[in-house]
């Protein structure tokens, strides 16, 4: 009897040790962002030998996308998960990663979350936030209905946008601006409102986009990624031990998620290919315009951000 009592008091104790946290995130279960994520809250909850659980609510469950930010700032979640974009208004160093035609592949892509990570940090910290990893999006390629040639093929197409930045290469390039949502990219271009679209294999195969373009470029315009934070103060209440396990985990998740983000890319061209799309290399013609724009972008994006910009650009440049 008596040992049934200890155990039970036992097991009561472990019950008020573990700790538990929700994790927001606006992605779908299915996608591989959100594997990660779950993932990550398996290796956390292995390696603090279950002293701290955390239940992941993804597509926009519990909290929508826009909002996740400033729900793990108040405390209504513990942990949240957003694209880097999303919060450039508020913090314009997060931009960095998504300048048009500045990364040509994941090595420049690591190279300049490494510059920007400690400046991230620092804007992250003043909000009551603290980094935990981050991981990117399949690169951004050229769709087209025709072969491109030179520069001069793309002027009069209409060019799928949607949002300022891709407006401003549509109009850069000489095409012609169409605002389409993600979910009405078959669509456009099966009514012929779009003829061209800067978007990653990824998405060309969900939209099945063999059934109306037959050319695709991976020309890497950029490289976006979302970022995985907590609550800084529910991150600091954590037993040292267990704050050990969350940075250790967090660490495997930003590698896996790195390795699944390439694997993924690869297999998504592949099935473009498959499907009957050209994947090809753009002209050599291209690469001067596709350099003017970035380095365009760039100076804009400095002008924005102040003397913090040149704490990444100039060793990205100078260090390659």
């Amino acid at each position: 009897m008596r040992s049934l009592y200890l155990t039970a008091c036992f097991a009561v104790s472990v019950a008020h040790a573990q700790t538990d946290w929700t994790l927001a995130s606006g992605y779908s279960q299915s996608s591989f962002h959100t594997q990660n994520i779950l993932a990550f809250a398996s290796d956390v909850q292995a390696l603090s030998q279950g002293s701290l659980r955390i239940d992941v609510q993804s597509g926009g469950s519990m909290v929508k996308l826009p909002d996740i930010p400033q729900a793990v700032r108040e405390g209504r979640v513990a942990a949240g998960e957003t694209i880097l974009t999303n919060l450039v208004a508020d913090m314009p160093i997060a931009g960095a990663h998504a300048i048009p035609f500045v990364v040509k592949g994941y090595d420049d892509a690591r190279r300049l979350w490494d510059l920007q990570k400690p400046l991230i940090e620092v804007e992250f910290a003043r909000r009551g936030l603290r980094v935990l990893y981050a991981v990117p999006w399949p690169p951004q390629g050229l769709y087209s209905r025709v072969a491109l040639k030179t520069p001069s093929d793309l002027k009069g197409l209409g060019m799928r946008t949607y949002n300022q930045t891709t407006i401003r290469i549509a109009e850069k390039l000489g095409a012609r601006p169409v605002s389409v949502a993600t979910a009405d990219i078959s669509e456009a271009f099966a009514s012929g409102k779009v003829d061209t679209m800067i978007t990653s294999a990824v998405t060309g195969v969900d939209n099945r986009i063999w059934k109306h373009v037959r050319y695709y470029y991976p020309i890497n315009a950029w490289i976006p990624k979302n970022v995985v934070f907590v609550n800084l103060k529910a991150f600091q209440d954590l037993k040292p031990s267990v704050q050990k396990a969350v940075l250790e985990a967090a660490q495997r998740a930003e590698t896996r998620g790195w390795t699944l983000s390439q694997e993924l890319e690869s297999a998504s061209t592949a099935e473009l290919a498959r499907q009957g799309v050209a994947v090809e290399r753009l002209p050599f013609l291209f690469s001067a315009d596709f350099k003017r724009l970035g380095e365009s972008f760039s100076l804009e994006w400095l002008r924005v951000v102040g003397p913090d910009a040149n704490k990444i650009f100039i060793p990205y440049y100078t260090q390659r």
